[in-house]
């Protein structure tokens, strides 16, 4: 599509979003259930990857000291104990969804909710009327250029929720950050940053790499620690949470597999993303002898300019890559997988295709594992779908992974 077209139409996007999504739905929604936003203490994250680990470990530790708190994250929505599926492919509900959520809430006494936040979401007005006390800023890299058109776009997108908050907390390691400071309208004094040299409570530092094993999941959790300690939460209290903090479905989630070979289900899909999750795992291979295999591949109608930068990342950091299906719509599986090689060269033995993604999984668990091998199966984690065309099919990795494991 021509330049100068797409732009008029990105512009055009946001007062339709405010009319259709913010006043039809959001401010309906908000009249209807009586405003409950105005009594929750509301928490938001947002970034470009670890929003979902960040925003269920800060409801995990806020739950674990006492506090009545509810989460909306990519997964699922808690209210108690009380699971509530949100949506196929949806971290953001729609606002008037959201609203009953909220009084839902307030009517069993929720004192807190975490709520995890897109860059779609703030631009299309589904978080109509959110006024956090506190956002949390996880990173900021290239990522859903296919709607915000440029990096400059997508990070105005991701400061809109920032922006309604009384206190921000940013990442001060991020590359994007004089552009994030730039983009935020807060004084000085409402805005502080965390970074991976600053010196923890002892207990609270042991905690965080006892858990994680990942130095992507050391800065999740000092954002959500930065998060607790605004809220005047005990540090032990704090660092006992984070030692008792569960697995995150899809996230470094590890398949039981009683084989000689560990089996990793990960969301990663973004080329950030990516790179962080094979490098640790390549860490923890260090010494080992095994071989680290990837299976992932690039979503169809998203943004296309990711794909050569996944191949690459992928081909340098495992030792064979399986290149597969995702999501790919209404494009050709084909097509999308070619992008993925654009940029190998000496790597391309590494590499084969199986566009059929259980095929692929099959053939790393059954035909390429190997004693002290990583298999990683990248890019849906927790998702229960896959769309071909238009149509959204059951899928799930960690299933798959699981029924092929049994044989």
């Amino acid at each position: 599509m021509n330049t100068h077209l797409s732009w008029i139409i990105y512009k055009l996007k946001r007062p339709y979003h405010f009319i259709k999504t913010g006043l039809l739905r959001g401010l309906a929604g908000q009249i209807k259930f009586k405003f409950p936003a105005k009594e929750l203490k509301i928490i938001t994250i947002t970034g470009t990857d670890g929003k979902t680990t960040s925003a269920t470990l800060l409801y995990h530790i806020l739950k674990r000291a006492g506090k009545k708190v509810a989460l909306i994250s990519t997964v699922a929505a808690y209210i108690g104990a009380e699971e509530i599926t949100t949506g196929l492919h949806v971290t953001s509900p729609d606002p008037f969804q959201l609203y009953k959520l909220l009084r839902n809430m307030v009517n069993k006494k929720v004192e807190y909710l975490v709520l995890e936040v897109t860059s779609h979401g703030a631009y299309q007005y589904r978080t109509w009327g959110i006024k956090p006390m506190i956002a949390g800023l996880t990173n900021i890299a290239s990522e859903h250029l296919d709607y915000h058109l440029n990096e400059g776009e997508y990070i105005k997108a991701k400061m809109l929720i920032l922006n309604k908050a009384q206190k921000v907390i940013i990442n001060g390691d991020d590359p994007n950050l004089l552009k994030i400071k730039a983009a935020l309208k807060h004084q000085w004094e409402q805005i502080s940053s965390y970074q991976l040299q600053d010196e923890l409570p002892p207990v609270v530092n042991q905690a965080i790499k006892k858990r994680f094993l990942e130095t992507y999941n050391w800065m999740n959790a000092r954002l959500v620690y930065k998060i607790a300690a605004e809220l005047e939460l005990d540090d032990q209290k704090i660092a006992q949470a984070i030692a008792s903090f569960p697995q995150v479905p899809g996230r470094m989630q590890e398949i039981e597999t009683n084989k000689l070979f560990r089996v990793i289900v990960d969301f990663a899909h973004t080329p950030q993303a990516l790179e962080a999750v094979l490098s640790a795992l390549r860490l923890q291979l260090k010494g080992k002898g095994g071989r680290l295999i990837a299976v992932f591949g690039s979503a169809g109608l998203r943004d296309y300019k990711k794909r050569p930068k996944m191949g690459e990342i992928g081909a340098r950091l495992a030792d064979l890559v399986i290149f597969t299906a995702e999501d790919p719509r209404t494009e050709n599986p084909w097509s999308i997988i070619r992008q993925l090689k654009e940029n190998l060269h000496q790597d391309l033995d590494k590499v084969m295709s199986i566009v059929d993604r259980k095929q692929a999984i099959e053939f790393a668990l059954n035909k390429l594992a190997k004693k002290g091998d990583i298999i990683a199966i990248l890019g849906k984690g927790h998702e229960q779908s896959m769309c071909y065309g238009k149509i959204e099919h059951p899928w799930s990795d960690v299933q798959v992974a699981k029924e092929i494991l049994k044989g």
